[in-house]
């Protein structure tokens, strides 16, 4: 019996779980600062502050550089990761103020389901 605290995709998680090793991908922040991006690569117009030196804002790049955190996730997948987690880990109203980043110009949530399920 499902219980009902547990979604679809919980529940799938779990059963897969029970079967097989799923390997989760690795550290996102260290693959993109390889990447040596330039501050053009943060920038967004109407979304990032002009005078804000934004290198280090990693959250922003699922919105201004789609393709390039697509690539690395793609690489994890090639390399065997079965979970792949979001590059959001402080995409958050008081760490992205740090930038001067509104959180209300930032809804991180549909452009990374649709970067993930492109």
């Amino acid at each position: 019996m499902k219980p009902n605290c547990l979604s679809e995709s919980s529940l799938s998680l779990i059963n897969s779980l029970k079967s097989q090793v799923l390997v989760l991908d690795g550290a996102m922040g260290t693959i993109i600062q390889r990447l040596d991006m330039n501050d053009a690569d943060f920038r967004l117009e109407g979304v990032t502050p002009e005078r804000t030196d934004l290198r280090g804002c990693n959250d922003v790049l699922v919105l201004t550089a789609p393709e390039k955190i697509k690539s690395i996730h793609c690489e994890y997948l090639k390399a065997g990761a079965r979970i792949i987690e979001t590059d959001t880990f402080n995409a958050n109203s008081i760490s992205l103020a740090d930038y001067g980043v509104s959180s209300s110009k930032t809804s991180m949530p549909a452009p990374i389901r649709a970067l993930i399920c492109s």
